[in-house]
C-alpha cells in the first residue's frame, strides 16, 4: 500500500478577540442555527461558534466590543448570557443537576397525586372528591412552578424576541392545564388534571435528563491536554542560583533546569545536556528522541534520561501543547453544528401543535361549543400532542444501546456519537497505540541462553526505562529469574552496567548506528554482544477489523506520525493506505479535506497528537490505552487489546438509528390516530395525559429490544 508524507498548511491570522460566554439556554440545533447565524449580523462581529455539550459560544470579535454588549447581543436572540472567565466552568453539569432536581419532584409529586387520583376514578363523590382536588391542588401548583421553570424560562426567552420553540406549546399546554383545573377545583367541578399535568412535566424532564446525561460524558478533553505539562520549573538565575517558579511566571529567556523523570513546563532550546525525550504527544511513536545542545524542545514532553538546561523560547498559550489544546476546542465545537435527528424532527414540531390547538379552539367557538368546552380540547390538543415520545425515542434507544456496548467492553461518552457512527464513510486510525498495542515487545530473546536471561532480567529490575520495562515483562512471563548481579549503576543516556562473577555485563544504548530496528538495546555480556531489538505488535485483529469495516461500506486509512518507511509493513498486513509524518495540525487538516470531499469521517486514535482530529471527526473513538485527553475527547472509548470494538460499535451504531426511526414511526403513527379525536372533542385532558404517557411507555419497550445489539 502506498505511504507519504503531509505538509502542514499555514492559516492566515486574524487581527480580533475572541470571548467565551455560558449560554445556559442552548438545548437543540436550532438554537445553534439562530446563533451562529444571527450574531455575525452584529456589527463588530466576526463569527459565533456554539458548543452545545459544553453550552458554550465562542465569539469572535472587534476588540472594541466589551461583554456587556456580547450580552446584549444574545439577548436580542433570546438567549440569556454570561462572559466565562474560566474556560474550566461547566456550565452544562450545573445544569443536569437542576434537571435532575426537577426530575424528581416531579416523579415524587407524580406519584402522590396519582394516588389521589386513583379515589376518584373510583368513584368518591362530593366532600371527599373535592377534598382529594384540593390535596391534589396544593402538591401540583408549588410542583409546575419548580419542576416546570427550565421550560417557562426557555419559552418566555423565546417569546419575548418573537419566536418559538418546542418548549412554548409544552409551557402553555401545561399553564393552560394547571389553571383550568384550579378553576375546577374552586367551582366544584367534576373533574381536575392535575395528575395529567405533573406526569407530563416527569416525562418531558426524563428525557430532557438522559439527554444531557448522554452529552455530559463528552466533555473535559481540553482540560485533561493542559494537565500534561508541568506546574513549573527549576530556574537558574544570574548567579547561577535556583529557584521554583510557576509555570504561568514563566517567560522567553529564563533557564530552567530539567531533570530526567520530569516534563518540561514551557517550550524551549537546550543549552546544555544530552538526553532522550518523550514526545508521543506530538508524533505519535513510542521511541524517545533524543535531543542535544541547540535543539528545540516542547512543554509537555518527559524528559527519560539525563538533566538538560533549556532556556524557555514559549510559554503559556503560546506553547505548541497550548496551540493543540485550542485545535480541540476549535475543532471539537464543529460537532455541536451537527443536527440530530430528533433536532430535525423537533423544527416542524411547536409550529405544527400551535396551529392545530388554535384551529381547533377557533372551529369548536365557531361551533358554538363556548369558551370553556373549547379550551378543554385544546389542552387536550396540546397534551396528547405533547413531545414526549419524541423527547424519549432517541435517548432511550441510545441508553439502551450503550448499556449493551458498555457490556462488551466499549464506553460511549457521547449519545449522539452513535448516530454520527452510522453516518461515517470512512475511518482514519492512527498507528501506535491504536493499530498497533502501543507499546515496545522485545524480539529474539530465545537466542539467548538460560543465564544470560537471568543477567538481563536482573539488569531490567534496575531501570524504569521504557525499553527496560518491556524486556523485564516480557522475561518474567517467561518464568526468568534474576541473576545475582554486583553493584548495578545507571548511567543517564547511556544504560545498565554491573558484574556478573567478575565479568562485567551490561544493557545500553547500541553503540553501532541502527538502521534496520526502529528500537534496540544492546546486551553485552564480556566479549559477548547481543542487539535486541524490539517492535510495537499490531493488534491480533488489526486486518480483520479493518476488512470488516471496508465490508461495511467504509474507506480506510492509516494516518501517523510515523516515518512513512515505518508503516508499510502495517499498511500491507491490513491491506491499507498509510500517510506518514503527521503532526497534530496536518491530521487536522487531512480530517478537514476528507471532510471537504464530502467524507464523513470515524476518527480512532490514542495519542494526545490525535486530540484536535478525534475532536473534528464525524464520530471518534480511542483504545482505554490512549492518553487522558484523547479518552475524554472521544466519544467511544474501548477496553482491550483487541480492535473488534470498532466493527462492533459500528454495527450497534446502525442498529440504533434503525430504532430510533422506528420510534419516531410509532410518535408520528400515535399522533396520526390520537390528534383527530382529540380535535373532535372525544378525549379528556385527562385522557390526552394517558395517551401520551402510553406512547412513551412504547417508545421505551421498543427501544429495550437494543440490549442485544452488541452481539
Amino acid at each position: 500500500m502506498a505511504t507519504r508524507a503531509l505538509l502542514p498548511e499555514p492559516e492566515p491570522r486574524v487581527d480580533t478577540r475572541e470571548s467565551l460566554l455560558a449560554v445556559p439556554g442552548i438545548h437543540c440545533a436550532g438554537c445553534i442555527a439562530k446563533i451562529e447565524n444571527g450574531l455575525p449580523r452584529v456589527a463588530g462581529i466576526e463569527s459565533a461558534r456554539v458548543n452545545m455539550d459544553a453550552k458554550r459560544v465562542a465569539i469572535r470579535h472587534d476588540p472594541a466590543l466589551s461583554p456587556p454588549e456580547l450580552k446584549a447581543a444574545l439577548a436580542r436572540l433570546g438567549f440569556e448570557a454570561e462572559p466565562l472567565a474560566d474556560p474550566g466552568v461547566d456550565v452544562a453539569a450545573a445544569e443536569n443537576r437542576s434537571l435532575l432536581r426537577a426530575l424528581a419532584v416531579a416523579g415524587f409529586a407524580a406519584m402522590n397525586i396519582m394516588l389521589l387520583s386513583v379515589s376518584v376514578w373510583s368513584g368518591a363523590e362530593g366532600a371527599t372528591r373535592q377534598m382529594f382536588h384540593w390535596l391534589s391542588a396544593l402538591i401540583a401548583l408549588p410542583t409546575v412552578a419548580y419542576a416546570g421553570l427550565p421550560f417557562f424560562r426557555s419559552a418566555w426567552a423565546a417569546l419575548r424576541q418573537g419566536r418559538t420553540n418546542m418548549d412554548v406549546p409544552i409551557s402553555i399546554g401545561v399553564l393552560l392545564t394547571t389553571g383550568m383545573s384550579l378553576y375546577e377545583t374552586t367551582t366544584g367541578g367534576a373533574h381536575a388534571w392535575f395528575d395529567g399535568a405533573v406526569m407530563l412535566l416527569f416525562f418531558l424532564l426524563a428525557g430532557r435528563c438522559l439527554d444531557g446525561l448522554m452529552r455530559s460524558r463528552a466533555r473535559a478533553g481540553v482540560a485533561a491536554l493542559l494537565k500534561q505539562t508541568a506546574p513549573g520549573a527549576l530556574v537558574l538565575d544570574g548567579t547561577g542560583q535556583s529557584r521554583w517558579t510557576k509555570a504561568d511566571a514563566l517567560r522567553p529567556g529564563m533557564r530552567m533546569l530539567v531533570a530526567a523523570g520530569e516534563r518540561l513546563a514551557a517550550d524551549g532550546r537546550v543549552l546544555s545536556g544530552d538526553s532522550g525525550l518523550d514526545i508521543s504527544f506530538l508524533t505519535g511513536e513510542s521511541a524517545p528522541v533524543r535531543v542535544r545542545t541547540g535543539d528545540a524542545v516542547q512543554a509537555g514532553a518527559l524528559n527519560v534520561a539525563a538533566p538538560l538546561t533549556v532556556e524557555v523560547t514559549a510559554a503559556g498559550a503560546d506553547t505548541v501543547i497550548a496551540d493543540i489544546a485550542r485545535l480541540m476546542e476549535e475543532a471539537g465545537q464543529g460537532k455541536s453544528r451537527y443536527v440530530r435527528l430528533a433536532d430535525r424532527a423537533a423544527r416542524w414540531y411547536a409550529p405544527c401543535v400551535h396551529l392545530l390547538a388554535a384551529l381547533s379552539f377557533a372551529g369548536w367557538m365557531i361551533a358554538g361549543a363556548g369558551l370553556h368546552q373549547s379550551l378543554l380540547i385544546a389542552v387536550a390538543v396540546l397534551l396528547i400532542t405533547c413531545p414526549c415520545a419524541l423527547g424519549l425515542a432517541v435517548p432511550a434507544a441510545q441508553v439502551v444501546a450503550c448499556g449493551a456496548l458498555m457490556r462488551q467492553g466499549v464506553l460511549v461518552k457521547d449519545g449522539s456519537a452513535l448516530e454520527r457512527l452510522a453516518e461515517t464513510t470512512e475511518a482514519v486510525f492512527d498507528k501506535t497505540g491504536t493499530l498497533t498495542l502501543g507499546r515496545p515487545v522485545p524480539r529474539h530473546l530465545d537466542r539467548l541462553d538460560a543465564a544470560d536471561r537471568s543477567i538481563l532480567l536482573a539488569l531490567a529490575q534496575a531501570s524504569r526505562h521504557p525499553l527496560s520495562t518491556a524486556l523485564r515483562q516480557a522475561l518474567e512471563a517467561q518464568g526468568v529469574r534474576p541473576a545475582a548481579l554486583g553493584a548495578i549503576r545507571e548511567v543517564p543516556g547511556e544504560g545498565l552496567f554491573a558484574e556478573h562473577s567478575g565479568v562485567p555485563v551490561s544493557l545500553a544504548r547500541p553503540r553501532s548506528l541502527i538502521t534496520r530496528f526502529e528500537l534496540a538495546s544492546e546486551y553485552r555480556h564480556g566479549a559477548d554482544v547481543h542487539l535486541l531489538p524490539f517492535t510495537d505488535a499490531l493488534r491480533p485483529d488489526a486486518a480483520e477489523t479493518l476488512a470488516a469495516l471496508r465490508s461495511a461500506g467504509l474507506k480506510t486509512l492509516i494516518a501517523s506520525g510515523d516515518r512513512p518507511e515505518a508503516l508499510e509493513e502495517i499498511a500491507r498486513a491490513t491491506g491499507t493506505t498509510a500517510i506518514g509524518r503527521l503532526r497534530p495540525a496536518d491530521k487536522l487538516a487531512l480530517i478537514d479535506r476528507l471532510k471537504a470531499q464530502g467524507q464523513k469521517v470515524l476518527m480512532v486514535g490514542d495519542g494526545l497528537n490525535d486530540g484536535p482530529a478525534l475532536a473534528a471527526g464525524h464520530a471518534s473513538m480511542a483504545p482505554a490505552s490512549a492518553s487522558d485527553a484523547s479518552q475524554l475527547t472521544a466519544d467511544i472509548v474501548f477496553l482491550g487489546d483487541r480492535l473488534a470494538p470498532v466493527a462492533i460499535a459500528l454495527r450497534a451504531a446502525r442498529r440504533t438509528v434503525r430504532v430510533v426511526k422506528q420510534n419516531f414511526a410509532l410518535a408520528i403513527g400515535y399522533n396520526a390516530l390520537a390528534v383527530p379525536l382529540a380535535i373532535a372533542g372525544k378525549v379528556t385532558p385527562l385522557v390526552a395525559a394517558v395517551a401520551m404517557s402510553l406512547s412513551s411507555l412504547v417508545v421505551i419497550a421498543n427501544a429495550l429490544r437494543l440490549k442485544g445489539a452488541a452481539k
